[in-house]
């Protein structure tokens, strides 16, 4: 009898971890560490990959790591600041081959407190749908 429950406790722990470790994984997101820059401003009115009209004013970001849609924190390395964005353009490849991570609005630009220096090292974590902050 106690073989039988040694057993059958053993396969039960194997299968919590199991699950633990599953469950773990699926939280973990995805990281990034580049260069950002921003939009020009010729770009005003023009439309993204996702259909919609570009503004400035938006909370928005152009990357090709991540899907479209996805919401994504970005933060300046250099000071700690960091921006919640929805990913909604996509970036052409010169971008991609110069380190570019992300491509962000001006008003995220200066959240982020880069505006004057055009670029910023950044880390780029993905969080889930409608994070604000």
């Amino acid at each position: 009898m106690f073989r039988r429950m040694g057993v059958t406790a053993a396969c039960l722990v194997l299968h919590v971890i199991a699950f633990c470790q599953r469950d773990s994984s699926a939280t973990k997101s995805k990281v990034i560490y580049g260069v950002a820059s921003f939009y020009s401003k010729h770009l005003e009115g023009v439309q993204t990959a996702t259909g919609e009209v570009f503004h400035h004013s938006q909370l928005v970001a152009a990357s090709n790591s991540f899907k479209l849609n996805s919401w994504v924190r970005i933060t300046n390395i250099r000071n700690g600041k960091s921006v919640v964005v929805r990913i909604n353009d996509r970036m052409g490849k010169a971008m991609q081959t110069l380190g570019r991570v992300a491509d962000v609005t001006i008003s995220a630009a200066k959240q982020l407190d880069f505006i004057n220096r055009g670029l910023a090292h950044v880390r780029v974590e993905q969080v889930p749908t409608g994070t604000l902050e």
